[in-house]
């Protein structure tokens, strides 16, 4: 994972830096590191960010409401 996207998945999730170290345990240092390429960003982090994304998806198809007029395919 980019630091690139990192950041795009952050947005994705509408988390901020913060909310990702909550989230995951990590020193709130750390994504600053990585987004500056300081250090590299571990596998694990794209894979805790991708089933993050993926619970999103779920939860905005089966918990939220869709908005009058749009059809969503399961």
């Amino acid at each position: 994972m980019t630091p690139e996207e990192f950041t795009a998945a952050l947005a994705a999730l509408n988390w901020k830096q913060n909310d990702f170290c909550r989230m995951a345990g990590v020193n709130k240092s750390t994504p600053s590191r990585w987004v500056a390429g300081d250090v590299a960003i571990p596998e694990w982090v794209s894979k805790f960010l991708g089933m993050a994304q993926e619970v999103k998806r779920l939860h905005d198809i089966y918990v939220v409401p869709p908005k009058p007029g749009k059809h969503t395919d399961a």
